[in-house]
């Protein structure tokens, strides 16, 4: 049987995960993060399963933790927390949790849409801060929304927003069979969409994906919401056309390095939405991922 840690839970998770985890379960330490770099490998000591919501394991990481075999990562992203190269190398399983949080994570992104159309962010802060600027924003109605990825989010996404009165169009980099709206190439969708919503996974193909040229290629005044991973987007090249306002919007659930650097220049910018990675983070879909990853754990 698995000797198992979570690594780094937090009191949120806490109070769900008690609902899930059953008597008849696999036993589980719980250590409460978040953990430093340096104290990993003392932590997972007498481990050999991890559970992992949001801790960094690069090489120098992993070849510290020589007991660890197993890594069950909460979500589809592992690529943006564990060097997937050096685990390969090191023989340790990852493992990662698709599926669970479509409706959720669609939701939270069509949020943004709407947020980063009528500049709610900007407004909110502004009142509260004692000043008074009524914004002009976008009607969504009749606009076109470009879906870059259309698995399970994607076709939650496209669902939502159809009843919204978008024009939705899609971009997967595979075929997609029975698609419930129009497939284009990427060039194409860039071109066409008023706003872009980001649904790929992150991997060695998708890194820098939406690079400068093609972000060069979006419509002026162009709304951007990335609720995948930060690194599926060429930075530099954002934050150019940002400031340049060729985007007019950049509405984002993730960053590059999380929690964010006080020096990130996205957090100094006006003409961005910003939340701290949670749109996956409801109790419906939160118990559905914590299920999971004990059933993962205890099958090794």
């Amino acid at each position: 049987m698995p000797k198992t840690l979570f690594v780094d839970s937090t009191p949120d998770i806490d109070r769900v995960w008690k609902q899930v985890h059953r008597p008849d379960d696999i036993e589980i330490a719980i250590n409460m993060g978040p953990v430093a770099e340096a104290d990993i490998p003392r932590v997972v000591t007498g481990y050999d399963t991890v559970i992992n919501d949001a801790t960094y394991f690069n090489e120098a990481t992993l070849k510290l933790c020589r007991g660890l075999r197993h890594i069950v990562f909460l979500g589809t992203g592992a690529a943006s927390f564990v060097d997937l190269a050096a685990t390969a190398r090191l023989g340790i399983k990852v493992s990662t949790i698709g599926g669970y949080g479509d409706i959720t994570v669609a939701e939270h992104a069509m949020g943004l849409v709407f947020a980063a159309a009528r500049h709610i962010a900007t407004m909110h802060g502004q009142v509260r801060g004692g000043a008074w600027r009524p914004m002009q924003g976008m009607e969504l109605h009749g606009k076109t929304l470009g879906i870059v990825g259309l698995g399970g989010i994607g076709r939650e996404m496209a669902r939502i927003a159809s009843g919204v009165g978008l024009k939705v169009i899609a971009y997967n980099r595979s075929p997609r069979s029975l698609a419930p709206v129009p497939m284009l190439g990427i060039d194409e969708l860039l071109q066409r969409a008023d706003i872009v919503s980001l649904h790929l996974g992150l991997n060695d193909e998708t890194r820098g994906f939406l690079d400068k040229a093609k972000l060069a290629k979006t419509k002026p005044g162009v709304i951007i919401v990335n609720t995948a991973r930060a690194a599926i987007v060429d930075e530099g090249g954002l934050i150019e056309l940002l400031k340049s306002g060729h985007i007019a919007h950049y509405a984002t659930d993730v960053f590059l390095k999380e929690p964010p650097d006080p020096q990130d220049p996205l957090l100094s910018l006006d003409n961005v939405t910003l939340t701290a990675h949670a749109g996956y983070n409801t109790p419906e879909a939160a118990m559905t991922m914590y299920r999971r990853a004990i059933d993962l754990a205890k099958a090794g």
